[in-house]
């Protein structure tokens, strides 16, 4: 028994490395970062984070979610038919050409592969290289698919929660009257990994309550699939890190809300079909919540009186090694009031061996950094900042 189940953890994770959707996300992501740093360079001629940064976000935390996750579908033994494996995987590549990150997401991917093999199901379409495959679908729901997106929307707000917070791009908008402003925006996808099982013939039922959401067969194989998660959230209203964890919790609710109900559907098939839909309208309506909000809300990062607004500040560089935070207000260098970024850099110029800023936090309370500066260091400090009108048309133009 014990020497079957390596086999096919073997077998299973084999087929992870043979999955398209595993070098998509990568291409993917490879676009995401280079398009990132060619606008950030266009709006402050320095790139905040290198462009491979979405790719070191790719696989870290997924990978652990997902081994969580797979313990829990193998213990629960929810099984999936692999014609819906191949359906997710059709509609992970659709949504991506509309070029919309956010429908990369488990709520429109399963959601709509879900009710596309009902459809199929339904009407016997042949789907050609697949008609076996399809075939043997049969007419029937299956409610172990929106157990798997349920649990899989749980992930996606972990993920947004816990890391899409970290390196949001700053850029430079038009606010609806006109002026220059500053907004963070957060490009990500993640490949949340998952064992699944699926009808085979290798996989003996070791006890007659295993699996206990099973498909009515007795005979299972293992395979490791990768799922994508894709995020894009626009803030201007509100610090960053604040605006995505809120959002992150939203989601983390909404995904423990539909794992709970999508289990009713292994008893009361019919369910599952208002479960999987109420996903994809709530995960709909917590983005245009999201969006909306933001909308009715005044620029963050905007011109200030009391000082210039740090909008970015590039990692490893000075400024990040003085502790300077995004969204903080910087009043005085080397004693000189600042009002822009280029009485910023001349305050700087007049102590080429030191710095001594004195800043706002985001609580609106008066903090003082300072550090020795070396030589270059006067000339990217690794701080940026809203730009101003004839500067933002120059870069635009």
């Amino acid at each position: 028994m014990v020497e079957t189940w390596l086999v096919e953890l073997l077998k299973g994770t084999g087929r992870f490395f043979l999955h398209p959707v595993l070098y998509y996300l990568v291409f993917l992501v490879g676009v995401l970062g280079v398009m990132r740093v060619k606008r950030e360079r266009k709006n402050f001629h320095i790139r905040a984070e290198d462009a491979y940064f979405e790719l070191r976000q790719l696989f870290p935390l997924g990978m652990v979610i997902g081994l969580v996750l797979s313990i829990v579908t193998i213990a629960a033994g929810i099984a999936v038919p692999f014609a819906a494996i191949l359906l997710i995987a059709v509609f992970t590549l659709l949504w991506s050409l509309t070029t919309n990150i956010r429908l990369i997401s488990p709520a429109y991917t399963i959601g709509a592969a879900f009710f596309a093999i009902i459809i199929i199901a339904q009407n016997n379409w042949s789907v050609p290289l697949f008609s076996q495959t399809f075939s043997s679908v049969g007419d029937k729901v299956y409610p172990s698919m929106v157990v798997i997106l349920g649990l899989l929307l749980l992930a996606e707000g972990i993920l947004i929660f816990k890391n899409a917070s970290k390196g949001s791009s700053p850029k430079l908008a038009k606010s609806k009257r006109g002026q220059v402003v500053g907004v963070h925006e957060v490009k990500r996808l993640w490949m949340v990994p998952l064992f699944l099982l699926i009808p085979g013939n290798a996989l003996h039922l070791p006890f007659d309550w295993w699996p206990v959401f099973h498909l009515g067969t007795k005979e299972y194989s293992l395979i490791f699939v990768p799922f994508a998660i894709g995020f894009h959230q626009q803030i201007k209203g509100m610090l960053p890190k604040v605006a995505i964890e809120l959002h992150g919790r939203r989601v983390i609710i909404l995904g423990a809300l539909i794992s709970l109900l999508s289990v009713v559907g292994y008893w009361y098939p019919l369910i599952s079909i208002v479960v999987a839909a109420f996903a994809v309208i709530g995960r709909e309506l917590l983005a245009l919540f999201a969006y909306l909000k933001d909308d009715s809300m005044t620029s963050y990062f905007s011109k200030k009186n009391n000082g210039v607004m740090i909008i970015g500040v590039i990692p490893e560089s000075p400024a990040d090694k003085m502790g300077l935070q995004v969204g903080e207000i910087i009043s005085k260098a080397n004693g000189v009031v600042v009002r822009d970024e280029q009485t910023f850099y001349e305050a700087l110029q007049k102590n080429r061996a030191h710095c001594k800023l004195e800043v706002f936090d985001t609580k609106g309370e008066i903090r003082f950094v300072q550090r020795a500066l070396y030589e270059g260091d006067h000339h990217e400090l690794g701080v940026l900042f809203v730009q101003d009108e004839r500067k933002y048309d120059e870069k635009i133009g």
